[in-house]
């Protein structure tokens, strides 16, 4: 059984796949994003629990640890570590974190490259391509999966108050010429 899912589509949380960010607990460097699947696409949830299966079983046989951390976790019941509740984008979503230390290859839904640290942020939807790790360290058994490679789908609303984009700022449309409003001569009145 193998341990590599592509994904359906999915919603971006938490994104710096594009960039790398220094991860304060092992002081590496790291791409990531937490990945949420929808519950109803079934068919990616079962790949992602056979994965993690699999992973379990290549690393420890037959005697896999009763404590093994899955890396599913419930949108609908998961709360912060305040215990206040998540955000609503989390509702109906199963979500995982998925991470690599070389950058991920990315593309968008026509095969050109994104290369960008802003061609994908925490909102937009996609696709990943990952494999499961089971890992035992310090007492702390489970699964995890590495980010192999992302399809950006469609753009989203930015999570966590990101910053609009200039074309939304002055009513720009990609592709259309901007309004007259946004071009007029503020002339020598000021």
């Amino acid at each position: 059984m193998s341990t590599r899912v592509v994904t359906g589509k999915c919603r971006f949380s938490y994104f710096n796949a594009l960039a790398s960010r220094k991860n304060e607990l092992s002081g590496k460097e790291e791409f990531s994003t937490q990945v949420l699947v929808p519950k109803s696409d079934t068919e990616t949830v079962a790949a992602l629990k056979a994965a993690a299966k699999a992973a379990l079983v290549a690393k420890f046989g037959d005697k896999i640890p009763k404590n093994a951390r899955n890396p599913l976790r419930d949108g609908d019941t998961e709360t912060k570590q305040d215990g206040s509740p998540l955000g609503a984008e989390y509702a109906g979503h199963w979500f995982f974190n998925a991470k690599s230390v070389t950058k991920p290859g990315a593309v968008d839904a026509h095969g050109h490259d994104l290369i960008g640290s802003q061609d994908i942020v925490s909102g937009d939807f996609g696709r990943v391509s990952l494999n499961a790790y089971a890992y035992s360290q310090a007492g702390n058994n489970g699964v995890s999966f590495g980010l192999n490679n992302i399809m950006l789908v469609a753009k989203g609303d930015a999570l966590g108050g990101g910053r609009p984009s200039a074309a939304s700022d002055f009513g720009i449309t990609a592709g259309k010429p901007a309004p007259a409003a946004a071009v007029a001569d503020v002339g020598d009145d000021w």
